[in-house]
Formats: C-alpha cells, sequence, structure tokens
C-alpha cells in the first residue's frame, strides 16, 4: 500500500517535458528485490517496522524494535533478557509456540516449549543489520505452519552493494526501588556490522557485547500462616503484601538480579550465479554467561542478614529453606548454520530454497541446595552441595522448498511446496558436592529426552476473479509424528498405566492433519481495499508439553504424551486505505481454538497434580485500528498508532467447568500504542513512545484479582522520549528515557522496569 520512492522519483521525471527535451545519460544503478513468497502471497493483515524508524526507538536488544508495532507485547523484562516472547492479539505472554520469528528465512522461534522458557532466539541478529521488519497476523497463509495463529515476525537483513560500516556503543541505567530493594542497575552494549560486495559475492558481518545487570525478576515469598507462634528466630525486614489472589502474604527477598553476558558473531555470504539465482550462508555463533543474585531484606536482632532457617515475623512462623534464596550460575553458547537459494527458473518460475540447522552445543546451569549455618550467609556462597543441569544436544532442524508459477496472461498466481521441521529435546539433572564444580558431580537425578518431527505439503493460487477482485484459496496437510520420548528419575514417578517407575519410554505416535485457507480481497473505489479471511490451522504440542516433568513443592508437573494439537478456527475482516502519505487498517477478528493447551491444577496440598491439559474450547473476538503516515499536520512529523480490544471467554473446560465463561488468561481486554517522531532540522530529531496496556488475569480461573503486586497481571501506560543529534553525515549521539513517569507495574511474578536513561553513539560509514 505504500508507494516507492523509486517510482515516485521516475514517475515525477517522466511528467516533466524537460525530462523529453534532450537525451541524457544517468548513472548505473542496480535495484535488487527479493520478496519472499510468503509476503508476496499474504492474506493477512500486516504491519511494517523499517530500518529509519528503529533509529528513533530505544533499542538494545533487536526485539525492542518490535514495541509499537500494532497488537503486539514482547515480554522483555529488562536489557539483556533471554525470555522475550511475544504475545499478540489473539496470543497471551505464556504462548511462546503461537509466533513464528525469521531472519532471512530461517527460523529463530524455539519450538521446543510453550512458555517464556522457550523465546525466538533474538540475539542472532543485531539491530544495526536490519533492513525491514514485516509482521503478519494470523495463520490465513497456507505457507506458514499453525504456529503462525498470533503473529508471524520476519526479519530481513541488508546485502550490502559496496562496503559498509556500522558501529554504536550505548549504556543504560535505571534506579529501581520497591518493597525492600533501593538500587540502581546499569549495562552497556557494544555492536558493529560490516559489509561489502565484490563482484557477485557480498558478505556481512556482524558483532555483539552485551554486558548488563537485571533489578529483581522475582521475590521470595509464602503465604501468611493462619496461627500465630513464637518459633523460630525473630527477623525484622519482612515485607508485607497481599498475593494476586488477595491472600495475605510476607516476602523475606528479591530473587533473579540477573547479571548476563552476552556475545554474538556471525558472518553472511551471499552470491549471485546469475542475476535471478542467489545463494545466502549464513553462520552464526551466541554465547550467554548469566549469573542470577538474589538478595535478602531479613535481618536478625544483631542486624546480621538472615538468608535460611526457620524465622518469625510478627509472631507468625516461617521455613525459608535452602533454596528460597539461592543463587544460580548459567552458561550456553547457541549455534545456527543456514543457506538459502533463491533462483527465477523462467519468466513464470520461481523457487526459493532453505535449511537450517540450529544447536546448543553447550548449556549448563547450576544452583546450590544446601544452607549456610544458622542461616547467616547466603546459600552456597562458599560453595557445598548443589544441581548442575545439562540441555546439551538440544535444538532444531528445518527445511523449506517453495515454488512460485505466475502466467503473464494467466488470472493465477500458484505457490506450493514442502516443509519439514524436527526438535529435538535433551535435559538432565545431576547432584554434585559443590554445586559450583561439574567435576564434583555424584550422581544423575533425572532426565528428559523426547523428539518431534512435521513433514508438510501446501499450495496456495491468488486468483485474479476480476480487476477489483482476488481469490486466496490455500491448503496445508501436515504429518506429524512425536518419538524417542523417555524420562527417569531417582524420585518413583506414575507412568501412564498408574505404575510406580523410575524410567519410562514412551510410544511414538503420529497422526495427519489438512488446514483450508480462503481469503476474498476487493479493491473498492477510493484506495478502499476490503479483504475477508477465514482458516484452520493446527498448533502441535512442542516436546516439553509431551514429555518434560519436574517436581514441585505442592506436588508433581507431570507431562500427558497424548495432548492432542490445538485445533484454531480464525476468521479476519479487515478494511485499509492507502492514504496520500500512509496507510489506515481497521480489522475485525474472531479466533475459536478447541483442545486449548493450558496448565492446570487437580488436587489440593502434596497430593495436587498439575499438568497441561487440553482444556477445551476457547473464544477471542475484538478489532483492531492502525494508522501510520508522514508529514502528520506539519512537515516532519511521522505518527504510528494503534488501538485494540479483545473479548475473550473460556467456552469449555472438563478439567474445570468452573472456568466455563471466564476470560482466557494475558489476554488484555484494551491494548493502545502511538509512536511520533519529528525531525526538526538536518540535525535533531525527536521521538515520543506511549504503551497502554488494560485489564487481563494470569489464571484460568480469573481468581488473581490484586494486579498491582507481584504475582499480578497489571495495567500500564508508559511514556518514552528520545533525542538524537546528527553531528555529521557519519556521527550521530542519542539521549533517551523508557518509562519516563516511571510506572510500576507486572507480569506474573515479574517487576518491569522503572525509569531507565539511555545514552548512545552511532557512527554510519
Amino acid at each position: 500500500m505504500k508507494r516507492s520512492p523509486l517510482l515516485l522519483a521516475l514517475a515525477a521525471a517522466c511528467s516533466t517535458p524537460a525530462a523529453w527535451a534532450e537525451e541524457q545519460t544517468l548513472p548505473e544503478m542496480t535495484v535488487r528485490q527479493s520478496v519472499p513468497a510468503v509476503l508476496a502471497n499474504n492474506p493477512s493483515p500486516a504491519a511494517s517496522v523499517s530500518q529509519e524508524q528503529i533509529r528513533e526507538i530505544n533499542v538494545v536488544n533487536v526485539e525492542d524494535s518490535l514495541k509499537y508495532t500494532p497488537s503486539l507485547f514482547i515480554r522483555k523484562r529488562y536489557a539483556g533478557d533471554r525470555n522475550g516472547i511475544i504475545a499478540s492479539r489473539t496470543a497471551g505472554s505464556l504462548q511462546s509456540a503461537w509466533s513464528l520469528v525469521y531472519a532471512d528465512g530461517l527460523l529463530l522461534s524455539n519450538l521446543l516449549g510453550n512458555s517464556f522458557s522457550y523465546p525466538p532466539r533474538w540475539n542472532i541478529v543485531g539491530s544495526e543489520e536490519i533492513e525491514s521488519i514485516e509482521v503478519l497476523y494470523g495463520p490465513f497463509s497456507a505457507l506458514l505452519p499453525g504456529n503462525s495463529a498470533g503473529a508471524t515476525v520476519l526479519l530481513g537483513t541488508r546485502a550490502p552493494e559496496r562496503f559498509e560500516a556500522h558501529a554504536r556503543v550505548q549504556g543504560w541505567s535505571q534506579g529501581y526501588k520497591h518493597y525492600g530493594t533501593d538500587d540502581t542497575y546499569r549495562g552497556h552494549q557494544e555492536q558493529a556490522v560490516l559489509g561489502a560486495r565484490y563482484n557477485n559475492l557480498s558478505w556481512s558481518f556482524l558483532f555483539n557485547h552485551l554486558d548488563s545487570y537485571s533489578q529483581p525478576m522475582n521475590f521470595a515469598t509464602a503465604a501468611v500462616p493462619a496461627a500465630t507462634s513464637a518459633a523460630g528466630t525473630p527477623v525484622t525486614g519482612g515485607v508485607a503484601f497481599d498475593s494476586a489472589t488477595k491472600t495475605p502474604s510476607m516476602m523475606f527477598g528479591a530473587t533473579s538480579l540477573d547479571h548476563t553476558v552476552q556475545d554474538t558473531a556471525k558472518i553472511r555470504l551471499n552470491y549471485d550465479f546469475t542475476p535471478d539465482t542467489r545463494a545466502a550462508l549464513t553462520y552464526a555463533w551466541w554465547r550467554n554467561d548469566s549469573f542470577s543474585d538474589t538478595r535478602t531484606y531479613l535481618r536478625n536482632a544483631l542486624g546480621q542478614p538472615v538468608w535460611s532457617g526457620s524465622v518469625n515475623i510478627d509472631n507468625h512462623n516461617y521455613n525459608l529453606s535452602a533454596s528460597a534464596l539461592a543463587p544460580s550460575d548459567s552458561n550456553a553458547q547457541n549455534r545456527l548454520l543456514g543457506l538459502s537459494l533463491n533462483s527465477r527458473l523462467a519468466p513464470d518460475w520461481k523457487i526459493e530454497l532453505s535449511a537450517s540447522d540450529y544447536a546448543t552445543p553447550e548449556d549448563v546451569s547450576r544452583s546450590p541446595t544446601t544452607a549456610a549455618a544458622g542461616g547467616l550467609g547466603q546459600p552456597g556462597a562458599n560453595g557445598g552441595a548443589g544441581r548442575i543441569s545439562y540441555g546439551d544436544g538440544t535444538g532444531w532442524r528445518t527445511f523449506d522448498a517453495k515454488a512460485n508459477w505466475k502466467p503473464a496472461r494467466s488470472a493465477h498466481n500458484l505457490t506450493f511446496g514442502y516443509h519439514y521441521d524436527q526438535y529435538m529435546f535433551s535435559s538432565s539433572q545431576y547432584a554434585a558436592a559443590n554445586w559450583r564444580d561439574e567435576a564434583s558431580i555424584t550422581a544423575k537425578s533425572s532426565r528428559v529426552e523426547g523428539d518431534t518431527r512435521t513433514d508438510a505439503v501446501f499450495v496456495q493460487d491468488v486468483w485474479k476473479l476480476a480487476p477489483r477482485w482476488a481469490l486466496t484459496l490455500g491448503w496445508r496437510s501436515e504429518r506429524w509424528q512425536a518419538f524417542d520420548g523417555s524420562r527417569y528419575s531417582t524420585t518413583a514417578f506414575k507412568d501412564p498405566d498408574g505404575a510406580s517407575v523410575n524410567s519410562y519410554a514412551y510410544p511414538s505416535r503420529s497422526d495427519t492433519y489438512h488446514s483450508p485457507k480462503l481469503s476474498l480481497a476487493w479493491q473498492a473505489a477510493g484506495d478502499w481495499l476490503i479483504r475477508g479471511s477465514v482458516a484452520r490451522a493446527y498448533r502441535m504440542p512442542t516436546v516439553t508439553e509431551l514429555f518434560q516433568t519436574e517436581k514441585r513443592a505442592t506436588g508433581t508437573y507431570v507431562s500427558d504424551p497424548n495432548l492432542e494439537p490445538e485445533k484454531v478456527l480464525a476468521s479476519d475482516l479487515s478494511a485499509e486505505h492507502a492514504l496520500e502519505n500512509g496507510n489506515l487498517r481497521v480489522s475485525i477478528f474472531d479466533q475459536r481454538t478447541d483442545n486449548f493447551l493450558a496448565s492446570q491444577t487437580s488436587g489440593t496440598g502434596a497430593s495436587s497434580i498439575t499438568s497441561v491439559q487440553n482444556i477445551g474450547r476457547t473464544r477471542i473476538t475484538g478489532a483492531e485500528l492502525a494508522y501510520e503516515t508522514t508529514d502528520f499536520l506539519t512537515s516532519g512529523l511521522d505518527l504510528g498508532a494503534s488501538l485494540t480490544y479483545a473479548d475473550s471467554e473460556i467456552l469449555a473446560d472438563p478439567g474445570n467447568p468452573a472456568n466455563v465463561g471466564k476470560k482466557v488468561p494475558r489476554i488484555p481486554d484494551w491494548r493502545a500504542s502511538a509512536f511520533a517522531t519529528y525531525r526538526f532540522d538536518a540535525r535533531w530529531s525527536g521521538s515520543l513512545g506511549l504503551l497502554y496496556s488494560g485489564r487481563q488475569y494470569g489464571l484460568l480461573d480469573n481468581s488473581d484479582v490484586n494486579h498491582d503486586d507481584t504475582g499480578g497481571v497489571g495495567k500500564y501506560f508508559t511514556v518514552d522520549l528520545k533525542l538524537g543529534y546528527r553531528f555529521s553525515r557519519l556521527m550521530r549521539a542519542s539521549l533517551g528515557i523508557d518509562n519516563l513517569t516511571d510506572e510500576n507495574y507486572f507480569i506474573g511474578p515479574h517487576p518491569f522496569p522503572q525509569r531507565t536513561y539511555h545514552a548512545e553513539l552511532r557512527v554510519d560509514y
């Protein structure tokens, strides 16, 4: 819907009589355009973000670029957070498997699980190398799997045409004051991108280093006992608060104060065999070293910090375990190898091939299990027994082949192809005599393994029924398999037949699912495009939903290898209006999901069982308004804004019928964003960003009515600012503030950053 500046310039030149007065020699110009098939034949509502817009946002990690995109929320809790999953207008902020992220056609989504623990691997991409970002809403394209039911993010990086260099140095500082914490958390990042072209070969290199400290990500808490007691060591400093369910509670300290050091290196090679055939090779390596610290709020009568043991606060006794305020550390290496080939075989034929292999050569985490003597020291401060966990060998492989046939005089534009993916999960936990030393491992305590695989074929035809009418028909068939699932634990558990065992190998299973798609578009008068779309999609259970298990204090978190895929029926009616300087879109959407996958608890106390279940059926219905324009009211002012309303409902839940009629968790009723950039002159520019999120619930029964304390999911309204100054064509500096009004809000147990100051120096050559 946007007009190309190049086409406008050519049109203006051709419409000027002087342009035809004499023959002119123009400098040589190379124009390259490679639009992926998923975009060229896209029947979904869409939004985009340009590199120019990214540079006016306070971007630390690449996912920050999506901060003001319509209906999106990125669950990023601090600079350097590795758990930034995507929430959309129909997917909540715990449903990581309801979104897809690609970089240059290579999958970055971690579909090994469906929670905050399985975020996209954003770190593989640097914000300096981004050319544009496209966002598609809903599962309306047959070229995409059912994980697109929420949103699909397509990151595109530049292929340099000449030597170029980009470098950025930035730092940030956050003053955080809440509960018993009053401290400042800082970080810095250095990023460089180099690239060049030599004849048919172009190359680009990315290096990024990030060092960041977070505010507390969690807190050690307990419900206030009903009975009073004089037992335990009297302490002060505990913070009384009400939990999300309005239960009187006590807070003992802050946990998960993360210090993360991350390094990314990536090289991308593009080779043009002919003007119509290009291959690309990508190799990326990302390392993360993290230490998660804790702080106790408790002091004994001598003023000494108390970290564990039996304590007494206001005549109530609490048993503070060694793990409540225990630190942890982890080290992980990730590697991505990708290969793609795009070719126009003939005027009517085009093919796209891509293959990727994402691996985790190293993934180890460590935590202590032993308290200090008398509780007067941080657990594990001087070593001691603990747990060491490994996730090595986890990863995924993908392959996609697409062919596009578009005859010159035909009314049809046909795309068809094949998709393959395999996800491999492996997690082992060991007891260790010294939690800091892997050589001190004594015995394996648990192990979980499993694989899933999908083979899919698809076809999609854009049929030009008439000059103003287009019908898009699509079909996707998927054969899904789960296999090699196994579990071992030194603690006995129940197998599917109810027998008590220490190890179990799950039987393999497979099935085939079919997803039809239909979309009808009408180019109405006055530059209006009206499009109605309806689609069936299946979101397959992930490896960890099927096989993983863990022990919890209130019972056992059990896996269910017989989970059914989520069955989605999505519809959208959109009207898009091309304005002189922008675009306006209004969408009405509805999404019904059968076999909705969510975690539920049955039973009470120590006998309670929590499991991921197919809870029944959910509905999300709403409307979305998105507006984008340049030179809004005055020259130099660009504006983008959106408003989304969603009404959600649980329609069926056999495991807990009382939840019927409740709101679907993590779907806010209102969400709004606005981002404005003003260019004062050739050197100065400023931007203003606004974000609002309304009421939502975190629990299926909607009992979390206290939204403003830890554990709740709160409303928020934040204001962000940025001011930039360009010293020359090569150098630009900027200052920014996120959360100007110091809004204090939570998503579950996690507090979001308070007012944060940014400084940045950028060089572009």
